[in-house]
């Protein structure tokens, strides 16, 4: 892929998943906020855009196999991958960050205000991820490997299927970018997961495994808004169409 300041941040995440390491080293959102071309990125951050194009161009000196495997999957099977890869680490990974929270509250609370808030925007992304995964694996994923199994045996589709996927994706869509500010502002009250110095080592391994949850659930969007939906969406547009 050529890359130049008219690149689109997504795209390039899409083609390369190793480039979101050097997003996230920049402060630039590839996920939710990735619909914009670099050369707005820089102009939103204060990057300098000649060092951010040699960063990326140096992520493309040979071909990243996991993002050659992903782009290879078909849509049926990027539900199998999502829900092996990154939905079951959200479901185990949920319940132990809000015990972990929550026994910070009542540890350090008091010396560290910023707990109860992070505490509450974690157990409100926690609430909406549950919903958020259970819609995905009951309704829409099932929908989608429906489109795969008809081929192109539109007899198979009913009418009133028509658009689904994409009503769904869109929804979702906004779901994500929910999450996505919600954790900007995790990141933001606890200095982009910074234990402070005095802080005791439950406090440390929390916001190391924040850290950890959040980086996931970033690529676990990017993977979802900008390869899963689109092949989705675009074979329902190609079947009922048809």
């Amino acid at each position: 892929m050529e890359i130049t300041q008219n690149s689109i941040v997504s795209e390039v995440v899409k083609a390369n998943f190793k480039t979101a390491y050097v997003f996230e080293k920049y402060n630039i959102n590839f996920c939710c906020g990735g619909g914009i071309t670099l050369a707005e990125a820089c102009q939103q951050t204060g990057t300098d855009s000649g060092q951010l194009l040699s960063d990326l161009e140096a992520m493309f000196v040979n071909n990243e196999p996991d993002s050659v495997y992903i782009n290879s999957l078909n849509a049926d099977e990027l539900c199998d991958y999502i829900e092996k890869r990154h939905h079951s680490y959200v479901k185990e990974t949920l319940p132990y960050l809000q015990e972990k929270l929550q026994h910070l509250c009542e540890d350090h609370g008091e010396e560290y205000p910023e707990l109860y808030e992070i505490n509450s925007l974690f157990d409100g992304a926690a609430s909406n991820l549950n919903a958020h995964i259970n819609e995905q694996e009951l309704l829409l994923f099932p929908s989608i490997r429906k489109l795969v199994k008809s081929g192109n045996d539109y007899s198979r589709l009913n009418g009133d299927e028509s658009g689904k996927v994409k009503r769904i994706t869109e929804i979702m869509k906004d779901e994500h970018q929910v999450e996505g500010e919600r954790f900007e502002r995790i990141a933001y009250l606890s200095r982009d997961y910074e234990c402070p110095p005095d802080g005791c080592n439950t406090h440390r391994v929390t916001y190391q495994t924040l850290r950890e949850f959040d980086k996931d659930l970033r690529n676990h969007f990017n993977l979802e808004n900008n390869i899963l939906f689109e092949k989705a969406v675009a074979l329902e547009n190609e079947l009922t169409s048809g």
